[in-house]
């Protein structure tokens, strides 16, 4: 088996146990496999393993490789920050943005969303923890944000995404993902048709799954350690 190959799988057997811990199916959870920094090649060979979803933090590098790759139909998430001046490229190129935290992005990428293509999935990024120095909606004001948004033509409103504080803790990062469904559930029980809590990652993927996650961002347990980039490439 290719690095990749054997990463992968790895990766999915760890799904596989944290859902059977859980008491949930495999197929519950969604695997995004989050390629920044990976080149087009990486993506390709993972894609050649059965990989069909990717998520890119940075817009134009996320492009760049959609191009190169648009012949495999490949379905491409956003998951970086979503400046004013790249919804464009966010709303003529992704399938998915996650992190949506604010009125006037969504507005921007509802409004520039080409009409021959499929509604753009929309996540509300969430800080679960309420910290003022994190991206997110809090708590209290993500309701509002979700009303608004699940109004806007060329936006379909999936759920939320959720980054906690790093911690080695399984409890403290279950502790944090269960904040984060109890905002889901909440929404949920208003009425807004949510579906996706893409929450998550390398190192906190078997907690997110026991709180309800339907989408793990995974990137170096697949792809390896990375260079650290600027803000966009």
């Amino acid at each position: 088996m290719t690095s990749i190959e054997d990463k992968l799988q790895r990766v999915r057997q760890r799904i596989c146990s944290a859902c059977a811990a859980a008491q949930r199916e495999p197929d519950e959870v969604l695997l995004l496999a989050v390629s920044k920094t990976v080149p087009a090649q990486g993506v390709a060979a993972a894609a050649a393993c059965g990989q069909r979803a990717f998520g890119e933090n940075y817009i134009q590098e996320g492009v760049d490789k959609q191009r190169q790759l648009a012949h495999l139909g490949l379905e491409w998430h956003c998951i970086g920050p979503i400046q004013g001046n790249k919804t464009r490229l966010v709303a003529e190129h992704f399938d998915w943005a996650h992190s949506v935290d604010r009125l006037k992005i969504a507005q921007r990428l509802s409004q520039q969303r080409p009409a021959d293509r499929p509604p753009l999935n929309v996540c509300i990024q969430l800080d679960a923890e309420g910290s003022a120095t994190k991206a997110g909606v809090p708590p209290a004001e993500a309701l509002v944000l979700a009303r608004e948004v699940v109004q806007l033509p060329g936006l379909r409103l999936r759920g939320l995404m959720h980054i906690p504080e790093p911690s080695s803790s399984f409890d403290a990062q279950l502790a944090s993902h269960r904040r984060a469904r109890a905002v889901y559930d909440e929404l949920r029980a208003a009425g807004l048709p949510l579906d996706t809590l893409s929450m998550g990652m390398s190192d906190d993927l078997e907690a997110a799954v026991a709180a309800g996650s339907t989408m793990v961002r995974v990137g170096t347990a697949i792809f390896g350690a990375r260079p650290k980039a600027g803000p966009d490439r």
